[in-house]
This record gives C-alpha cells, sequence and structure tokens, in this order.
C-alpha cells in the first residue's frame, strides 16, 4: 500500500477520535493491524495537528480566558491551570519511575469496555437530570487526576474519562465536554511538544529517518478531519447523550479482543 494513502488514512482516523470519547489509541491499534506500524513521532505530530485546528472553534473561549479583570475568566483560567497542574505533575511522576505504555491490545481493549460501559451506566443515573452549566473546583481537580488515568490505560480517551467524571460530580453535557477540550488544548501539545523535543533531540539508534512530506500531509488530514468532528460534537452534546458512544466503545473493545485472540500482539 502507498505510504500516502496510510497517511491519509491515519490522519483520518486521528483526526475523527482525538477529541470524541472513543479512543484514538484503541482506533490506530486496530488500524494498524492492516497497516505498516509507525514510529511515535509519527503518532505524536498528527495528534498535534489534530490538537491544533480546534483553537479556532474555541477561539472566542480562548480570547474570554485573556480577560484577566474578569472574575469569570479568571475562575476559568485558575481551574483550566490546576487541572494541567495535576496532570503534568502526575505525567512527570509516571515518566521518572520508567511508566511505558502497554504494546498490546488487550489493556486498550479492557479500558475501552469500561469506559464504555460506564458512559451507559452514568447516562441512565442521569436520565431526567439537568447538569451544572458551570464546573466546580472538584471538577476540574478530578479532571486533571482523570486525564492520567487516560495516560496510564490507553483505551480509556483522554475526553471519555473526563467527561465521564465530570459528568458523575454534575455538570451538564456541554460544559463537560468545553471544559474538557479547553483543559485539553494545553495538556495534549505540551505533551506533543515535550515527545517531538526528545524525538528530534534524542534519536532512537537505528530508527528509519521520518518522512516529512509524508509527516505533513498526515498532519493536516488530520487537523481538517478534527475540526469537523470537533464542531459536530459541540452540537450534538446540546441535545444527546453519550450512550450511542458507549455503545461504540464496547464494540470496538470487542474487535480488539478479536484482533488479540487471532494472534496479534
Amino acid at each position: 500500500m502507498s505510504i500516502w494513502l496510510i497517511a491519509i488514512i491515519l490522519g483520518v482516523i486521528e483526526g475523527l477520535t482525538e477529541f470524541i470519547p472513543v479512543s484514538s489509541t484503541g482506533h490506530l491499534l486496530i488500524a494498524e493491524h492492516w497497516l505498516p506500524r509507525q514510529s511515535d513521532l509519527f503518532n505524536v505530530v498528527i495528534q498535534a495537528g489534530a490538537v491544533l485546528a480546534v483553537v479556532p472553534l474555541f477561539w472566542e473561549r480562548i480570547k474570554m480566558l485573556g480577560r484577566w479583570r474578569e472574575p469569570a475568566s479568571r475562575a476559568l483560567n485558575a481551574k483550566i491551570a490546576v487541572a494541567f497542574f495535576i496532570t503534568a505533575a502526575g505525567g512527570f511522576l509516571l515518566e521518572k519511575k520508567g511508566f511505558k505504555l502497554p504494546e498490546h491490545v488487550t489493556p486498550v481493549a479492557i479500558a475501552l469496555l469500561v469506559g464504555g460501559v460506564l458512559f451507559i451506566a452514568v447516562e441512565m443515573m442521569l436520565r431526567g437530570k439537568k447538569g451544572s452549566h458551570e464546573i466546580s473546583w472538584r471538577v476540574a481537580v478530578v479532571i486533571g487526576f482523570a486525564q492520567l488515568i487516560a495516560a496510564v490505560f490507553p483505551g480509556a480517551s483522554r475526553s471519555g474519562s473526563t467527561i465521564i467524571f465530570a459528568l458523575i460530580l454534575g455538570a451538564g453535557r456541554p460544559a463537560a465536554t468545553e471544559f474538557s477540550f479547553l483543559v485539553g488544548i494545553p495538556t495534549m501539545l505540551a505533551a506533543s511538544g515535550l515527545k517531538i523535543f526528545k524525538a528530534l533531540h534524542h534519536p532512537v539508534v537505528g530508527a528509519p529517518h521520518e518522512n516529512w512530506a509524508v509527516l505533513a500531509v498526515a498532519s493536516v488530514i488530520a487537523a481538517a478531519v478534527s475540526f469537523v468532528s470537533v464542531k459536530w460534537l459541540l452540537r450534538y452534546v446540546q441535545g444527546h447523550t453519550f450512550t450511542g458512544f458507549g455503545w461504540y466503545r464496547i464494540g470496538a473493545a470487542v474487535l480488539l479482543f478479536v484482533i488479540g485472540f487471532a494472534g496479534w500482539h
């Protein structure tokens, strides 16, 4: 298969799944069962492209965050900063301890399955209830730890974990989704920037050279698809639950279990 076609496929998958709560890691693992596995740098750069693409969608909100004299802006800035700091500090400790992501599909499938069941259970629990339009300090702190859960258990999904816990703690779907994205932008850009820096300044001995033209194409595609998918999701959560995503995650988990049992590790 052409390397350009592989780049397009992976860019589309990354763009579709990075912010939607279905786990981009899980989907890339499924895709790489049939496609050649790409470098860690490739996956990190296209993730950064997907993240940067959603900034225009939140531009008014981001501009509001710059109005330091307004109490609401200061409060939201502080909550984002606290969630980011918790995640960054936890990520630093994990790296110091030498934590590495699993390279086989079973943990990803389990995380997808658990997250899917949780989404369905939480939506059943919240049926008929209206969540808050505001993000409390408790939600902000828990979201910081929820991002760490996603980092430790690939397949949990960063957006999925943060949204689930925000819903459990009383946040409404639109508020939970927006805050998850606002926290995710600096978190994932910082993580991607650090990984890119390390990959470029401390390359793995014997690793093949990166094809930057192919990587650029994949990143642009991931960005374009991410922009469309996030815009759709922000409208979707105004009048729908996350139950459909729960069932989808369960289906993806079943597919990964089948792949695992078929002998792909």
